[in-house]
């Protein structure tokens, strides 16, 4: 695993987003998430999107995460430090983004869902790999080094009564974890 910055910096935009932002508790780092700025370095320049919808998965016994099934290849990022991306494949075209959080050997990680970009609305966490150009390439990539894939903090503060909690999406197989109320979307 790559080692971590401890403090964040300056970006040009912002405050790169620290390893201790996502050390924290998921649902905390989950609501934190919103109004933050996903940032990806591309070969044609910056492309950046606030986030405005993500899905958190938490600990062995949340049966809608994929570390429920054990620690594998595909989940042993979630196992690792808090600040890494855990980037995966599902039905074998979309690639999926989550940022790792809690501490390691605890395998825990917020999904981003929504992101309103330069071209407006990307809703739909593979639509929003897609238009940031993220793939498997970047799966383990520290979050908290200022290159290629960061998240960063330009100042947006986001009240409560500006977050709508709702239940995940397409985990129907987790039984009564599917209901739990751990997708969070800023109020538009």
């Amino acid at each position: 695993m790559p080692a971590m910055s401890r403090t964040g910096r300056n970006s040009l935009s912002g405050l790169i987003l620290p390893a201790s932002f996502y050390a924290r508790p998921t649902l905390q780092v989950a609501r934190s998430l919103l109004g933050k700025y996903l940032v990806r370095e591309t070969p044609a320049g910056l492309r950046t999107g606030r986030i405005i919808e993500v899905e958190a998965y938490s600990g062995f016994h949340d049966r809608a995460s994929h570390a429920s099934r054990g620690r594998t290849k595909r989940t042993e990022v979630m196992f690792g430090p808090p600040g890494l991306a855990y980037v995966y494949l599902i039905y074998g075209i979309y690639h999926c983004l989550n940022v790792v959080t809690e501490r390691a050997e605890f395998p825990a990680a917020v999904l981003i869902r929504a992101v309103e970009g330069e071209a407006g609305l990307i809703d739909g966490p593979g639509r929003v790999c897609r238009s940031l150009a993220i793939d498997r390439e970047l799966n383990c990539h520290d979050l908290t080094g200022g290159t290629s894939l960061w998240l960063e903090d330009r100042g947006d503060r986001i009240r409560r009564t500006a977050i709508g909690t709702f239940p995940r999406i397409g985990v129907d197989y987790a039984g009564a974890w599917a209901a739990k109320p751990w997708r969070f979307r800023l109020k538009m």
